[in-house]
């Protein structure tokens, strides 16, 4: 919850102050909503976002044209990583696929990334971690009492595609973050830093991070400044649809729907409502509707006719996912009813962040981190 003593939701949107560290101006707009306005400046649709990602397309070209591939795209299966690949190739890109495989792919999330490269004619490099160790991670996380449960995914996700571009001498990486479908996450939400990382692992874990992919401010300097890597959000330069998107890619790459946002993952399903909803009473799809709103591919209406409905489980899922990562249903329920946590009440580098704004700012500025960072890390209060 907010500092906010009452209840009080977006006049634009449908954000409100379950929702942490949520401001409102004199006429009940969120700073969510102006963060959307300030990144819709920065990345434009229409011809003028063409002629920018025109000019990207020719650097990223020139950049990578005596190497093999001129850049790399992660791949997950779902919409979003598909597209972005399917848009790689259209065009004129020679991208690498790459894919982190954490033990929880859908059988629909592998059939959707063998057809796709297949049918683009793209290589595909499958980083598998060890299981075991990743899922004491996981466990670790749980037990913490954090909502931000999918870091240790999302973290190993950045770093094997910044080591992967690194060790293939490529400079550019395409993903599929679109802060117009995807809107923009609370800090205290997804925290994310490898000092955190490693710090819950510490202090509840049973095995170190001998094999995980971690990824400390100090390697993304490394990787952003000294390698010169960059990233690049090709959907927020797109007037992109979901649903106009699936049909596109079940026509050319033999695409399948998996079900829901982000379900290609049983256990990123398991977090969204067992964790997330059923513990915190988070409500992710308050982000992503309020996205859809100020994009106008939703009226505020019809995103609070469906908050009306809660997010709901699958018994099924959750039973083969507390199965795989050795909980049993008691020790489940011993996590549902610990003391709710965030980021803060463990080591991280947050300090450090927030000690480097101004260089942040500027590297930003320059194009040489995402600009969202800034905004998501040093624009929230905390």
């Amino acid at each position: 919850m907010s500092s906010h003593d009452t209840y009080q939701i977006c006049s634009r949107c449908v954000s409100d102050t379950t929702i942490p560290d949520i401001r409102f101006d004199e006429r009940g707009v969120c700073n969510f909503c102006h963060i959307h306005d300030s990144l819709a400046e920065q990345f434009p649709l229409g011809e003028k976002g063409k002629q920018k990602l025109n000019q990207i397309v020719e650097k990223i070209q020139k950049d990578g044209r005596a190497r093999k591939y001129d850049c790399i795209v992660g791949v997950s299966g779902g919409t979003d990583s598909t597209f972005c690949l399917y848009m790689a190739k259209k065009l004129g890109l020679r991208p690498l696929a790459v894919h982190l495989d954490n033990g929880w792919n859908s059988e629909a999330s592998v059939s959707n990334m063998k057809n796709a490269v297949r049918k683009l004619e793209v290589d595909l490099e499958w980083v598998t971690i060890d299981f075991e160790e990743f899922s004491d991670i996981q466990r670790s996380f749980l037990r913490a009492s954090v909502p931000d449960a999918e870091i240790p995914t999302d973290l190993a996700i950045h770093a094997v595609l910044h080591r992967t571009a690194a060790e293939n001498g490529i400079k550019w990486i395409i993903n599929g973050m679109n802060f117009r479908t995807e809107g923009i996450q609370p800090l205290k939400w997804s925290y994310m830093d490898g000092r955190y990382v490693r710090s819950v692992q510490e202090q509840y874990g049973h095995r170190s991070l001998a094999t995980y992919p971690n990824l400390t401010i100090p390697d993304m300097i490394n990787f952003s400044l000294v390698k010169g890597i960059r990233t690049v959000p090709l959907l927020a330069y797109m007037n992109y649809s979901k649903e106009e998107t699936k049909e596109i890619l079940k026509r050319e790459v033999d695409w399948t729907d998996y079900g829901g946002h982000h379900f290609e993952s049983l256990y990123t399903r398991f977090v969204i409502t067992d964790i997330l909803w059923n513990k915190f009473r988070i409500d992710k799809r308050k982000i992503q509707l309020s996205a859809a709103v100020r994009s106008g591919k939703l009226t505020r209406d019809a995103a609070l006719e469906i908050l009306k409905t809660p997010p709901r489980g699958d018994a099924e899922v959750t039973r083969m996912v507390l199965g795989k990562i050795r909980f049993t249903e008691e020790e489940f329920r011993e996590i549902l009813s610990l003391p709710l946590k965030t980021f803060l009440d463990y080591p991280t580098s947050y300090s450090l962040i927030k000690t480097l704004k101004w260089p942040i700012k500027l590297a930003c500025s320059m194009n040489l981190i995402p600009k969202i960072f800034y905004e998501k890390y040093l624009g929230a209060r905390t």
